[in-house]
């Protein structure tokens, strides 16, 4: 069996491959990959020297540095001492659920294809497409590169506080940190740019750094020095275990403290956004990603549990604060360890402890002060020498009154708080702290350029592809690069990112949340490309992930998480209405395909009902840019309220080319997306005409959602044409009432066919900007007429013959547009323009089940036609005109049609002119057999070869026809509903347009012909007579048409 191949991924060289943008792999726009086409492009890149990273140095690395914040150094113990071990380790575990069902579906969605380039915006476009891809991957882009600004400034402002306490300012404290966040965003872009294998270097002596130090924490947890004491820490001891098992908040909630804990957990796609840097994403995302979240959560977890267990919430940092023969109802655990700290927790001044370990305390934090005198001491030189006022907390036991030199002492007395008190070494933890603010904004600033390359190359925003372009054998975005460092600068400058850090929160929880859901959504979809490799995820669950996602947003800030929702709708409805020209295989199609079917197949146990009638219309266009007329007419009352299906009959000589069809098929219903129509382009082969019109009306639609109206246009060269041709023409109408269709026939008497002029779809755009058409010059074929027949191009259109899609190059020279040909465009766009203010005239006849009614009710509540008003024409007797208008006039208002006057006809039963009777019975004498003038063997032969001619006696015995009027003159509007019935299967139209071009009598009279011959189908339907034959009421009706409906837009 010949597997179905791609288009545009086979017959290419693997260097073609590695190199076609947009993507350095050769495939876009959701090209699925093949397992051969993988091979290709992996070897490919190899053979390039591309820099690939494995799953530890790729994603465990930087997953685990971001993760490991500055969180873990300076909020960690403050929030135990809020909200008491039990909800601390609630905190944290709750933040490894969510981190965990987004690392799960991640995990999902990497392993269901190829993964490229682009992280979280890529694995979100492919799945839901391209509005949430887009919207997600501009923020997420965004939110990296300001994320860089706030690590930066952390860590700017960490080494400005060091430089305070030896009073090394450059200028003023905000300007100092400008400087240092500068000169340090520049260090990190040298990185950056100098490639991915020094970046991956920095990150892991980075790691190395913050793994030392959270060492150093573990190990000086369980080395309680007597002289940290004073400062809270005793060590592991019980009874600190239970009293700060409870929480104790102090000014927050659970919630709030959560919210000040949950960014920490947060660079959980750090290896995901350099996808297209890894070996094999695939396997490399899921394990470590997953492995990153289970070993920072125990961490933290183990750093709440340590912390609670061995340091007391409040202390003084007084050494003469112990127990004493005054101390009165002294029953908490510093009591019970020989230390009264109450005064200090009576007067709220307490300075060490958990509860007072929300931020470093300049100059003080490293310092335990004891009432000891500060006394300096000359020393030889120039060095002074000081006592402090204590000891400065070192392992190594420092007693009182040590003395340091001056310019030394600061330095030891970093200002980081309880970790580095219980830390085996203190200025490593404040090393930690360095680690982890540069590795997360090495990480963002690697992250934003990568994510938004992807976003760019697939051009969803225009004027963004400069971006998109890549360098060196690893496709650098440098560009890129530039980029996030103004857009991380210009924060830095600002140097104060408290408004801004929420809502850059919401930014990265937005994108977990549409991860998860994405997993959801494809799920829901049941998709068979929907196969991931993991199958450790569940649909609920994500779901579950999603909305705790949307949950913690507002949690952590309420006005931030509406914003941020702004942000993503705003870019949501505008990528939705530019609709990229991209095909990915999201989700979003296949539910929108699960959805059609399902609600298709509920439609089938509908029951018909008058109330939900609307015309469903197989509209017989040909080539759909080759009747515009007919074409916007339809859609102008199908548009989002009915079905519209372009029909299309393409006859064959020979063995038809069923590829060229499909081909077509799928072209113009381009073409039909692109000019915003709403219907569907259904081609068929077949030998001729009515043979394809009958394999249309019976085979068009799907179940409920099937054609219930034929539109064709008049064949205006009915006279002129072949005979066959107009018998053809007539049995298509007779076949669609045989299916239980209506009929709507509209005539332009310029005609509808536009496809003999070579290059309409170009006049048609210029004639738009440029009404007059006089000094275009186009290719015409002189071998075709214009008469407009609908039927005549699609019956002779052979297997070999091209679609008339613009033909720009011609070996023929140009000619100038004929004057026919002007008209022709011109009337051909009438119907695509706003109406201006005028009338569609209704002339209701005979009661066709409302049809005629309900078209231009639909019509005049639309846009272009909202300025029309509807008039209606009925017949009547001259003393009963009164009575019939307010009849009629009560009849559409029980209907909620909206009319602006009704006519009724009085005159109706006047015999015509002599002139017009004689020209009638001259257009019918062509179709006359005259088996008088001939044997009665060659009378019945010719009439078994033209079917179609009419014999005397056949026109006299069927000339008499059941009138649209009773025999009393009245007009007989249905009994029932004029609008909401279903349409009787007899029932058709005939629209006319300007009525006051016709040239002559003759020429207004031809529609009419059609109807005479349809008399020679209705036989057994006759049941009365009429007074007037049909032949004197049709050239009447002409008359009265001219004489009332000269100036409409419409004529129906």
């Amino acid at each position: 069996m010949a597997r179905h191949n791609v288009p545009g991924s086979h017959g290419q060289t693997p260097e073609a491959l590695s190199d076609v943008e947009p993507f350095d792999d050769g495939f876009a726009n959701g090209e699925e990959l093949t397992p051969a086409d993988e091979t290709t492009i992996m070897e490919a890149v190899e053979s390039k020297g591309a820099v690939k990273f494995g799953w530890i140095k790729g994603v465990l690395v930087r997953c685990m540095l971001n993760i490991w914040g500055v969180m873990l150094f300076i909020r960690m113990t403050w929030i135990v001492g809020q909200a008491g071990i039990a909800l601390s380790c609630v905190i944290v575990l709750m933040a490894m659920v969510v981190t965990t069902i987004t690392g799960l579906s991640t995990s999902a969605i990497a392993t269901n294809g190829f993964v490229r380039g682009g992280g979280a915006y890529y694995l979100i476009s492919r799945s839901l497409g391209p509005e949430f891809g887009g919207s997600i991957g501009l923020i997420f882009a965004f939110a990296n590169a300001v994320a860089v600004s706030m690590y930066v400034v952390g860590f700017a402002e960490t080494v400005v506080e060091l430089l305070s306490t030896i009073d090394a300012h450059m200028t003023d404290e905000l300007n100092d940190i400008r400087i240092v966040g500068t000169l340090t965003v520049i260090l990190l872009l040298g990185i950056s740019v100098a490639g991915m294998e020094w970046e991956a270097k920095a990150q892991i002596f980075l790691l190395i750094i913050l793994i030392t130090a959270i060492f150093n924490y573990f190990i000086g947890s369980f080395i309680p020095l007597e002289f940290k004491k004073p400062q809270g820490f005793f060590g592991y001891r019980v009874d600190i275990l239970v009293e700060n098992m409870v929480p104790d908040f102090r000014g927050e909630t659970f919630f709030s403290v959560f919210a000040i804990f949950f960014p920490a957990a947060t660079g959980i796609l750090a290896g995901a956004n350099i996808s297209g840097d890894l070996t094999d994403p695939q396997s490399a995302i899921p394990k470590g990603t997953l492995l990153a979240i289970l070993v920072t959560g125990v961490v933290y977890l183990g750093v709440a549990i340590s912390a609670g267990s061995c340091i007391l919430r409040d202390a003084s940092g007084n050494a003469n604060d112990t127990i004493s023969s005054q101390s009165v109802n002294c029953t908490d655990a510093a009591c019970k360890l020989g230390y009264d700290f109450s005064s200090c927790k009576a007067a709220m001044n307490c300075k060490f402890g958990l509860h007072n370990d929300f931020q470093w305390r300049k100059g003080t934090a490293g310092i335990a002060e004891a009432q000891v005198p500060c006394v300096p001491v000359s020393l030889s030189g120039t060095v002074t020498s000081v006592v402090l006022k204590g000891a400065l907390v070192y392992p190594w036991g420092v007693e009182r009154n040590w003395r340091m030199p001056e310019q030394l002492a600061p330095l030891f007395a970093l200002p980081v708080g309880i970790m580095s008190t219980v830390s085996g070494f203190g200025p490593l933890i404040t090393a930690g702290v360095f680690s982890a603010t540069l590795s997360s904004a090495l990480a963002s600033l690697v992250s934003a350029p990568k994510v938004f390359q992807a976003l760019c190359k697939d051009n969803i925003y225009p004027g963004l592809s400069v971006f998109a372009k890549g360098y060196g054998k690893n496709n650098e975005p440098l560009r890129g690069y530039v980029l996030t460092f103004v857009i991380g600068l210009a924060f830095i400058l600002i140097a104060e990112l408290n408004v801004i850090a929420p809502i850059i929160s919401n930014f990265f929880l937005a994108s977990y949340a549409l991860i998860n859901f994405s997993v959801f959504h494809a799920s829901l979809a049941n998709s068979p490309g929907w196969r991931p490799s993991f199958k450790y995820y569940n649909m609920w669950v994500s779901l579950a992930g999603a909305i705790l996602c949307c949950v913690v947003m507002f949690v952590i800030n309420w006005w931030a998480a509406l914003m941020t929702n702004v942000i993503v709708m705003a870019l949501y409805i505008y990528v939705s209405y530019k609709k990229p020209d991209v095909n990915w295989g999201s989700s979003m199609q296949a539910l929108t395909y699960h959805q059609a079917l399902s609600h298709c197949m509920q439609l089938t146990s509908v029951e018909d009902h008058i109330k939900n009638f609307r015309p469903q219309c197989l509209v017989m266009t040909g080539y759909p840019n080759s009747r515009p007329a007919l074409l916007n007419l339809v859609h102008a009352f199908t548009k989002n309220m009915g079905l519209m299906i372009c029909g299309h009959v393409r006859t064959f000589t020979r063995r038809p080319n069923f590829k060229d069809l499909s081909g077509d098929q799928a072209r113009y219903q381009r073409w039909l997306l692109k000019n915003r129509t709403k219907a569907f382009y259904t081609p068929v082969f077949a030998e001729d005409l009515r043979q394809g019109g009958q394999y249309l009306l019976q085979a068009s639609g799907l179940g409920r959602l099937r054609p219930n109206t034929l539109v064709i246009g008049f064949k205006n060269n009915w006279r002129d044409g072949e005979m066959k041709d107009v018998e053809t023409y007539i049995n298509m109408i007779h076949d669609a009432f045989d299916f239980q269709y209506g009929a709507v026939i509209l005539r332009l008497k310029e005609g509808l066919d536009i496809s003999h002029i070579q290059g309409q779809d170009e006049l048609l755009t210029s004639q738009e900007k440029a009404p007059g058409l006089k000094d275009i010059v186009v290719s015409i074929d002189l071998n075709k007429d214009s008469d407009g027949d609908s039927s005549k191009t699609s019956s002779r259109i052979s297997t070999a013959q091209s679609s008339p899609i613009i033909q720009k190059e011609k070996k023929s020279p140009p000619v100038m547009l004929s004057t026919a040909d002007q008209r022709l465009l011109e009337a051909s766009q009438q119907f695509q323009k706003k109406q201006g203010k005028g009338t569609v005239d209704v002339w209701w006849l005979f009661d066709d089940g409302g049809l005629t009614l309900l078209i231009p009710y639909l019509l005049t509540n639309k846009k272009k036609w909202k300025d029309c008003k509807i008039r209606v024409f009925i017949g009547g007797k001259i003393n009963r005109i009164d009575h019939d208008r307010r009849a009629m006039a009560a009849l559409l208002s029980k209907f909620r049609i909206g009319f602006s006057d009704i006519t009724v006809l009085g005159d109706i039963n006047i015999k015509p002119k002599k002139q017009n009777l004689a020209a009638f019975e001259e257009m019918i004498e062509p179709y006359k057999l005259k088996e008088d003038d001939m044997e009665q063997e060659a009378a019945e032969k010719l009439k078994a070869e033209e079917p179609w001619r009419i014999t005397d006696n056949e026109l006299e015995l069927y000339r008499a026809k059941v009138s649209p009027l009773s025999p009393d003159g009245q007009s007989r509007p249905p009994l029932s509903s004029a609008v909401s019935s279903d349409p009787s299967p007899w029932a058709w139209e005939v629209y006319d347009v300007e009525c006051s071009r016709w040239n002559s009598e003759e020429e207004a009279n031809q529609q009419w012909l059609l109807r005479w011959l349809d008399q020679r189908s209705r036989r057994g339907l006759i049941d009365r007579a009429e007074e007037s034959s049909m032949t004197n009421r049709q050239v009447r009706l002409n008359e009265l048409l001219k004489e009332h409906s000269s100036t409409a837009n419409l004529i129906v």
